[in-house]
C-alpha cells in the first residue's frame, strides 16, 4: 500500500447493520486505490453488546465512548486522528464507485482558506415507473439539499481545533452539524462542495417516525440562542413550518376553552376550530398528495398529521426552556494550570504486558514519547503511580519492575518519580488503586497538593484513585476499559495525546 493520502476517515456508529456494508465498500475502494488510509470506527452504543460485527481482511481503529451521543462520538475520532484532513461519514451511507478518487481529488482542490469539503448525498428513488415516494421518503431525501450534513463531510483538522469540534449539548444527530458549520464559518474558514458522492438509502421505519423527528425543533431553539434569528438563511436550512405550527395549536387551544367557557364564546371558538382544522386538513393533504396515496400511506397521513403541530410547539417551548435554564447557571470557572502530571503506566503509556518483568518486551504507546516531550517543556512535574501486584503473587521481583521502568525512562525521556504499590488486591494496603495513597504520595514527592495534579489512566480504578485524593482524572480508554466505567468518568480523552492536550491548554493559552 502506498503512504496516507492526508485523511482519515471516522464513522461514528450505533451498531447498525449498515455499518458493514459501508466498511466493506470503503474498505475495498481503499484496497483498490493501494490507500492506506486511517478508519476509526466510533461506537457509541450505551450498553456492551458484544464487538461490532466489521468486515475480515483489513483492521479497523475502534474507539468505545459508551453512549455519549453523535457529536462526542465523531469529537472522539477527529481527536484521535494524525492526518490533516478527517472525513466524516455516516454509518448508513454508500460511498459510490469513484467515492475515493474524487474525494482526493476535493481535497487537492480545497483553498489554502478554506477548512472544509462537503460531499454530495444521493437518496435512490423507489423502484418501479409509477411508484411515489412516502412522507418518510421525501424527509430522508431532504438530506441532498442539506448543507454541511456529515453524512459524507471532511474537514481541516486544524479548523475543528480551532472551534473545539463538535458541540456536545446537541443530544441528537441533528443540527449538531450546521452548528458546526457556522462555528467554522465565523472562525475563517470556507467550506466548498465538492464531486464525490455517498448514497443514503432510506431506512425502514414506524408509522410514528414524523412524531419523533418533531424532537428537532428544541434543538433549533438552541441554534437559535447561539447563531441569532437568521441562522437558517445564513445555514441554508428552510424555514420550516413551525410558524403555522403555532397558529395551529393557538386555534385548537381558543377552539377548546371558548367551548368550555359557554355560548358567549362561541364565535371565537368556532373562528379557532376552523383555523386549527383548516391548517390541519392543509399539511395532511401536502403529506398525501405527493406519495403513493396507498391506504397505509393515508391511514398515516390522516393519524400522525393532527399530532405534529402539538409536538413540534411542545419540543419547541421545551427547548427555549432548556437554553433560558442553560443561561442561568453559573459560568463554571476555567481550570487553573495544574502543576503535575501522574500517569498510570501499563495499558496508558507502554503496552500492557501481564506481570512484565522483561525491559525488551517494553513499548510506548502512540503518541506518548513527543506528548512528555510537551509536558516536560511545559514545566509540568511528572510521576507515575503504578499497581505491581506481580510483586505480591511471587511472577516477578521488584527488581524487574525497576528495571522495566528505567527502560521507560530510556524511551519517553526521564520521569521524576517512580511509585508503585507492590501489594496484592487483597492486602488491605493504602496504596493500591483504586485507594489515593500512590497519587498523595506522588504528589508529596513532587512538592505539590493532588488538587494541582492531574492522573491519566485507562480504567475505573485510575480515576477512583485521583477522585479520592482531589485530584483531576482524565481517562483514556482501550479496548479493555470496561463501558461502566467510560460512562462514569468524569473526563474522557480518545487518545493520550488528547488527554495530554487538555491538561497543557491552560498554559498553552497563557503563553500566546
Amino acid at each position: 500500500m502506498t503512504e496516507s493520502p492526508g485523511f482519515t476517515v471516522v464513522v461514528p456508529t450505533i451498531g447498525r447493520p449498515s455499518l458493514r456494508v459501508l466498511l466493506e465498500n470503503l474498505f475495498a475502494q481503499l484496497s483498490a486505490s493501494e490507500l492506506s488510509a486511517p478508519v476509526i470506527v466510533v461506537d457509541d452504543r450505551t450498553e456492551s453488546e458484544g464487538p461490532l460485527v466489521l468486515p475480515h481482511g483489513r483492521a479497523a481503529t475502534i474507539l468505545r465512548t459508551g453512549g455519549r451521543g453523535p457529536a462526542a462520538a465523531r469529537n472522539f475520532g477527529w481527536r484521535a486522528a494524525t492526518t490533516e484532513w478527517v472525513v466524516f461519514l455516516d454509518d448508513d451511507v454508500v460511498p459510490t464507485g469513484s467515492w475515493t478518487a474524487d474525494l482526493i481529488a476535493d481535497l487537492a482542490a480545497v483553498p489554502y482558506d478554506a477548512g472544509g469539503s462537503q460531499g454530495r448525498i444521493r437518496v435512490p428513488r423507489p423502484m418501479g415507473p409509477a411508484t411515489r415516494p412516502t412522507d418518510w421518503h421525501r424527509n430522508t431525501a431532504g438530506l441532498e439539499r442539506a448543507q454541511w450534513a456529515t453524512a459524507d463531510m471532511a474537514y481541516r483538522r486544524p479548523a475543528l481545533a480551532a472551534v473545539d469540534g463538535f458541540d456536545e449539548s446537541f443530544p441528537r444527530a441533528y443540527r449538531e452539524d450546521a452548528d458546526l458549520g457556522l462555528r467554522v464559518s465565523v472562525a475563517g474558514s470556507r467550506i466548498v462542495p465538492g464531486r464525490r458522492v455517498v448514497e443514503h438509502p432510506v431506512r425502514g421505519a414506524d408509522r410514528w417516525v414524523s412524531i419523533r423527528s418533531q424532537r428537532g425543533n428544541a434543538d433549533d431553539a438552541r441554534m437559535r440562542a447561539k447563531h441569532g434569528g437568521d441562522w437558517r438563511r445564513r445555514a441554508g436550512v428552510p424555514r420550516g413550518r413551525l410558524p403555522l405550527h403555532v397558529i395551529t395549536v393557538l386555534g385548537a387551544f381558543t377552539a377548546i376553552a371558548g367551548a368550555a367557557a359557554g355560548p358567549r364564546h362561541r364565535r371565537p371558538a368556532v373562528i379557532g376550530g376552523a383555523v386549527a382544522i383548516g391548517l390541519t386538513a392543509d399539511l395532511m393533504w401536502r403529506r398525501i398528495a405527493p406519495g403513493p396515496r396507498t391506504r397505509d400511506e393515508i391511514a398515516t397521513m390522516v393519524l400522525t398529521t393532527p399530532l405534529l403541530a402539538p409536538a413540534a410547539v411542545w419540543h419547541r417551548v421545551k427547548g427555549e426552556v432548556e437554553v433560558r435554564r442553560a443561561r442561568r447557571r453559573p459560568e463554571v470557572p476555567a481550570r487553573p494550570a495544574p502543576a503535575a502530571l501522574l500517569l498510570d503506566r501499563d495499558g496508558t503509556i507502554v503496552r500492557d504486558v501481564p506481570y512484565n518483568g522483561d525491559p525488551e518486551l517494553v513499548e510506548l504507546l502512540d503518541g506518548v514519547g513527543a506528548s512528555l516531550e510537551r509536558v516536560r517543556e511545559n514545566g509540568l512535574a511528572l510521576a507515575v503511580v503504578t499497581n505491581q501486584s506481580g510483586v505480591a503473587r511471587g511472577m516477578l521481583s521488584i527488581e524487574q519492575v525497576d528495571a522495566v521502568n528505567r527502560r521507560i525512562d530510556e524511551l519517553a525521556g526521564p520521569i521524576q518519580h517512580w511509585v508503585v504499590c507492590p501489594h496484592a488486591p487483597d492486602d488491605g494496603c493504602a496504596c493500591r488503586k483504586p485507594a489515593s495513597g500512590m497519587v498523595l504520595d506522588a504528589a508529596r514527592r513532587l512538592g505539590t497538593t493532588p488538587e494541582q495534579c492531574v492522573v491519566i489512566g485507562d480504567t475505573g480504578a485510575d480515576v477512583e484513585a485521583a477522585t479520592n485524593a482531589g485530584a483531576r482524572a482524565i481517562l483514556v480508554p482501550n479496548p479493555v476499559t470496561r463501558a461502566e466505567e467510560i460512562r462514569s468518568a468524569p473526563e474522557i480523552a480518545p487518545t493520550f495525546r488528547d488527554a495530554v492536550d487538555r491538561v497543557l491548554a491552560p498554559l498553552v493559552s497563557s503563553h500566546r
